[in-house]
């Protein structure tokens, strides 16, 4: 054993030598890479769209409370809609890709608007997202009158 001693101490450097080397500059941690990666997100950019699941789950939520009223935690109702969603048809699943596909359609406008707003700069220009709902669907029954003083 006294043989192993000595072969790992020789193969050690001296501490004056180790001190006397130059510091390695410090690696950025995990959470400062993260942070130099993310951009700030602006908080004038049009929201993303749910997908069919989410758009699916806004609905589920509300029926499952009616059935199952003193189930109150998230995590229950987020599996049993989960369960729901994969036990369901392609056909079944089309309204929700449906309206999915829609808000997608739209989002895609608003971004588009967005950005020519940004290069334009005009911070104050009026928001004009093209819907295929009409004023009186939006605004009630008012907004389609004129009126009259």
């Amino acid at each position: 054993m006294k043989g192993l001693k000595s072969a790992t101490i020789a193969s050690k450097k001296p501490i004056t030598e180790l001190l006397k080397g130059k510091a390695e500059p410090k690696k950025a941690t995990k959470k400062e890479k993260v942070q130099k990666a993310s951009k700030k997100k602006d908080a004038d950019a049009p929201k993303r769209p749910a997908g069919a699941f989410f758009i699916f789950m806004e609905e589920f939520r509300k029926t499952f409370k009616l059935e199952f009223p003193e189930a109150k935690s998230g995590p229950a109702v987020g599996k049993a809609g989960g369960e729901k969603w994969k036990s369901l048809s392609a056909t079944e699943k089309a309204p929700y890709v449906e309206k999915a596909s829609k808000r997608k359609a739209e989002y895609e406008i608003a971004v588009q608007e967005y950005e020519k707003k940004k290069l334009n700069g005009n911070g104050d220009a009026e928001k004009s997202v093209v819907t295929e709902k009409s004023a009186s669907e939006i605004y009630g029954d008012e907004a389609g009158q004129e009126v009259s003083s």
